[in-house]
């Protein structure tokens, strides 16, 4: 066997658990653009300053909020309104554990027990209503209000009565002096800022992606894909319909959760706008906008939106939210299935038309398929 063969076939063996019918992008054109892109995002922050390396950092982790966004709504059908709840969970828990223990050693193990505490919570939440059959319309209501009434009890945290050890919530006021993302000990510590920072946040996305790639093209990714479809078929298959929900739920919370993290990292501080309706609705924007079928889209979508809307602040403009309302408005009347999605079917289109007929790499429709 030659060596171009072998390579090849490595390649090929890499990319297999990558590629299905639940993905766009099964070709190797679009893991070599794929590539492409992630070696001159990578390279990013040599050419700018730390302070807009660190301020694209902020895009990229909301884009980990859209991927937990996409991955439960876009494959298992279930509309939260709640991703918000997970990600001021662990942002709030990495402030209090990481101000309290005052060290590098307690920044590192502040990380996995705020991811932990959004995972217990979207455990919970997500056991109650999905054990209690609440479905449809219904999740995306009891999410919105668990979100709403946070947002309300912690708005009223202000005074020493609401101190978590040394450390106040603050209520309105939020909670400053946040630490750097950090890890290891004293004696050998790494602290992340400006394009480092950036580095790690953009790792954390990418893994992300790639992983929850892999986990929509196995068999657990089939049976999400069916329950959004058909619930009561998929359970006449002997499916349990609710643990699958449950745990793509968790698994939701828990990126939702690192997101929320590595937020009230970049900024040292984090307060009750987390909770905000505002702030609530932006992940369906973006995941709606990029394309609910499409992880990919929802990034690119997020990353898009939220520099666009920075522009306009700094430009003074009081339109951001009406133009990304009119945004989303023209989204799902004109582009229902959102613009990646609809660009990959057109291509599909033109190439078959092109090539005289042929078979697309994955179902031109959302309800055939997702990324």
């Amino acid at each position: 066997m030659s060596a171009d063969g072998g390579v090849t076939r490595v390649v090929d063996r890499i990319r297999d658990p990558l590629e299905g019918p639940n993905t766009i992008g099964n070709s190797r054109g679009f893991w070599l653009g794929f590539l492409l892109v992630l070696a001159g995002a990578f390279a990013y922050p040599t050419f700018v300053s730390a302070y807009q390396a660190g301020n694209t950092a902020l895009f990229l982790l909301y884009g980990l909020l859209a991927l937990s966004l996409s991955v439960v709504w876009g494959y298992a059908g279930i509309l939260s309104f709640g991703q918000v709840v997970f990600f001021g969970f662990a942002g709030y828990t990495f402030g209090i554990v990481s101000i309290n223990l005052g060290s590098t050693l307690g920044i590192t193990f502040a990380i996995p027990v705020a991811v932990l505490v959004a995972t217990v919570v979207a455990f919970l939440l997500g056991y109650f209503m999905f054990y209690g059959d609440v479905s449809g319309v219904f999740v995306a209501i009891i999410t919105l209000v668990v979100t709403l009434v946070l947002q309300t009890f912690m708005a009223q945290t202000a005074g020493d009565a609401w101190t978590i050890g040394s450390v106040p919530l603050g209520g309105f006021n939020g909670m400053p002096g946040i630490p750097n993302l950090a890890v290891g000990t004293e004696a050998t510590s790494i602290s992340f800022r400006g394009g480092a920072f950036y580095w790690v946040v953009l790792s954390a996305l990418v893994v992300s992606y790639l992983g929850l790639r892999v986990l929509v093209n196995g068999r657990f990714g089939y049976a999400m894909v069916g329950i959004r479809e058909d619930e009561d078929r998929v359970e006449m298959l002997g499916y349990d319909i609710r643990r699958v929900k449950l745990a793509v739920f968790t698994l939701g919370g828990t990126i939702a959760g690192f997101s929320g993290v590595l937020y009230a990292a970049w900024g040292n501080y984090i307060d009750p706008s987390v909770y905000s309706l505002t702030f609530a609705t932006m992940p369906v924007v973006w995941v709606t906008v990029g394309g609910r079928t499409s992880m990919l889209g929802a990034v690119l979508a997020t990353v898009s939106i939220e520099w666009f809307r920075q522009q306009l602040s700094i430009t003074g403009s009081e339109y951001a939210m009406v133009i990304v309302g009119l945004l989303l408005l023209g989204v799902v009347l004109l582009l229902p299935e959102g613009f990646v999605p609809f660009v990959h079917r057109k291509v599909t289109e033109f190439r078959s038309d092109r090539d005289g007929g042929g078979v697309p790499d994955a179902p031109e429709s959302p309800e055939g398929a997702a990324e």
